[in-house]
């Protein structure tokens, strides 16, 4: 064990080394951020970092960690990354459109599916069952795949903002795969921590003020393993298989979520993007961006230890925890006017109660 925290440290210091060697890269190669209208960024900044994380997280699993990792499930998940760098290279230095941008994830996703064996396969809810997907297998996969790679993508709006929520969420996911798994395998929380000492390693160039972004490249990147681990290392965990990434990965889901419900009431494509996610809307409320990054950072570790409760819960205190959280969140969302000013349903309600009483 001591080892493998030796290989962790090392991995973080490669990660926080290899950065900016990266970053010239990226200024070479033309993948620059450049200010307009939606970005938050006033002076050019080099982006596809997301290169750097690659490199240490392949070198610390193919070499550091190496022992650790069947050789299938090393090779096959390596694949499917290898498509996913190249999807986000090419998009930050030609900016792909959404749906070359989503053929790519695709194919990564069918690698993880049937060359992986990475699937869901079973979902089981509380007080009504067990239920095995069959022929519905690879569509929920694929599209699970294809959301939490998205809501990632999405969230990367601020200095250090997807990799920061990340960290934290993938932390919470190595800990619930490697205390409350129902097999002995250690292979998928080693390699979690491992991704985790690489974005650990290079929050200090990402965090504000950033000398570099993670670009297509990282979000992407990030999205992708993120929900691989979610199917891999979630699995056996003993309560319903989906709602505890759900829950790890609240912050994305949320912004994405709300964002499409957003552009459906406004009647816009839901693939247009706009100036009202989550961290617009902590900046319009008067934040800088150091203070929107802690803060949504803030509401990523409250998610994080909500989901480190299920496992230790009684079937009905996980239930009465999912009303909770989705209760909090919505006044959450309408105080700080995520779906828009007006939206407000919740608040309008328990206002009208109060003043009954």
């Amino acid at each position: 064990m001591f080892r493998i925290i030796v290989m962790f440290s090392l991995t973080m210091v490669l990660s926080a080394v290899i950065t900016p060697f990266v970053r010239r890269l990226a200024i070479k190669m033309g993948a620059v951020d450049k200010p307009n209208a939606r970005r938050i960024n006033k002076a050019p900044i080099p982006s596809m970092g997301g290169l750097g994380l690659f490199i240490t997280f392949t070198f610390s699993t193919f070499v550091l960690l190496r022992a650790q990792f069947p050789t299938m499930m090393l090779y096959s998940i390596f694949l499917g990354e290898c498509i996913i760098i190249i999807t986000g290279i090419l998009d930050d230095i030609l900016e792909l459109r959404p749906r070359q941008k989503m053929l790519g994830i695709l194919l990564a996703a069918l690698v993880i599916y049937f060359v992986a064996d990475i699937r869901m396969t079973n979902v089981s809810i509380p007080f009504v069952g067990h239920f095995e997907l069959g022929i519905w297998s690879l569509p929920i996969t694929i599209i699970w795949i294809l959301a939490i790679t998205n809501a990632v993508n999405l969230i990367d709006g601020l200095d250090g903002l997807a990799t920061g929520v990340s960290i934290i969420a993938l932390f919470t996911m190595g800990v619930i795969a490697w205390f409350f798994l129902t097999v002995t395998e250690v292979d998928i929380p080693i390699m979690i921590f491992a991704l985790v000492a690489t974005l650990l390693g290079f929050l200090p160039h990402n965090f504000h003020p950033a000398s570099v972004f993670l670009g297509d490249t990282g979000s992407l990147f990030i999205g992708f393993m993120i929900a691989v681990f979610s199917l891999e290392g979630l699995k056996n965990v003993t309560f319903i298989s989906v709602v505890i990434p759900v829950i790890i990965l609240g912050v994305p889901i949320t912004d994405t979520v709300f964002a499409i419900f957003r552009r459906l009431l406004n009647h816009k494509p839901i693939s247009q993007a706009d100036r009202h996610h989550l961290h617009h809307r902590l900046l319009a409320m008067g934040l800088n961006q150091r203070q929107a990054v802690l803060t949504i950072y803030g509401i990523a570790l409250v998610f994080s230890l909500i989901a480190l409760l299920f496992p230790l819960s009684t079937r009905l205190g996980s239930i009465l925890l999912v009303i909770a959280v989705l209760f909090g969140l919505e006044i959450f969302i309408e105080e700080i006017g995520l779906v828009g000013s007006h939206w407000q349903p919740l608040l309008n309600f328990i206002r009208r109660i109060a003043k009954h009483h």
